[in-house]
């Protein structure tokens, strides 16, 4: 059998009536909803059926919903027999849930865990007052370069390695625009403001990840029983204390997915599953390294073939 990995998705990849086709076949997609809600107050599975008061794309509610999705998927994904993958890995938000997968947080203390992130983040930095967008076709020393030359006293940086030719970078509005039309004067084939309220993985989010860290201090970690490549450093990291100091790192720097993925390369993963809404992180793993074979876990007739195919 090959090698093969789980990665989560992180936020971007929530969408209305996410998982509801499989939620009608296996009843352990709703227990875990059930499970996630009940520890936060909140019916998440009403959210994301019907998204009524539009709440599915606010980052508190967004970062419980999304996790308990791929959690749930991971649940089933044991539950009908599937194998342990090699490795485990997930794209900002999505490492908390590779962190429940991997038994080192429960699924009751990680939800809690992102939806006050969700809040500390948001309250970070006032509506409007920051912005991200995708850089395509520019290379990552020049962008950094470029953000560098035109903070003029304000934050603007990369925020998300995301595939060779596809980074994100992050910051105040001004100097996000500033960033922008210098990358398109180097050359760069497209610089796209990203619809998003907060601006991740920059310097702006280092007030939320000190409150955070007294919320990290609260919760029991695990030993986890599969390894866990972390978004700041690319690597595995096997200790409570590094994998919580790499959660606060995470906020504010940028997150390393072309090393992650190259990672899992070099451990010998050729085949990698998206266990989550989307097929989102399978088109950047495609990027990045194209001998890599991506599956998804989403709708019941890809969760069958994946479980077919993974196990040859």
């Amino acid at each position: 059998m090959k090698k093969f990995g789980f990665v989560f998705p992180g936020q971007g990849s929530q969408k209305k009536g996410m998982l509801g086709a499989i939620a009608n076949e296996y009843p352990v997609i709703g227990s875990s909803f059930e499970e996630a809600s009940a520890a936060l107050g909140i019916d998440l599975w009403a959210i994301v059926r019907d998204d009524a008061d539009g709440l599915l794309d606010q980052t508190h509610i967004t970062q419980p919903a999304l996790l308990t999705a791929s959690v749930a998927l991971w649940r089933l994904w044991q539950e009908q027999g599937g194998p342990l993958p090699e490795l485990l890995a997930g794209h900002s938000l999505g490492e908390y849930s590779a962190l429940v997968c991997a038994d080192v947080l429960s699924l009751g203390d990680a939800v809690s865990l992102v939806h006050k992130r969700g809040l500390y983040m948001q309250d970070a930095v006032p509506s409007g007052t920051g912005a991200m967008a995708a850089i395509l076709g520019l290379d990552d020393e020049k962008i950094q370069d470029l953000c560098e030359q035109h903070a003029q006293g304000e934050i603007v940086a990369p925020a998300n390695y995301n595939s060779t030719g596809q980074t994100v970078i992050a910051g105040d509005v001004a100097a996000v625009e500033r960033a922008m039309a210098a990358c398109k004067e180097a050359g760069a084939k497209r610089a796209l403001r990203l619809n998003v309220s907060v601006p991740s993985h920059c310097a702006l989010m280092q007030p939320a990840a000190l409150r955070l860290a007294a919320d990290l201090e609260t919760v029991l970690f695990k030993t986890p029983k599969v390894p866990v490549i972390q978004n700041t450093n690319g690597r595995v990291a096997n200790n409570s204390e590094d994998i919580k100091a790499n959660l606060l790192k995470q906020l504010y720097m940028p997150v390393q997915w072309v090393e992650t993925v190259g990672c899992m390369w070099d451990f010998g993963v050729s085949q990698l599953v998206e266990c989550g809404p989307g097929k989102v992180l399978g088109g950047l793993i495609k990027r990045i390294e194209p001998n890599i074979e991506t599956f998804s876990l989403e709708e019941p007739e890809n969760f069958a073939q994946t479980r077919a195919q993974i196990t040859q």
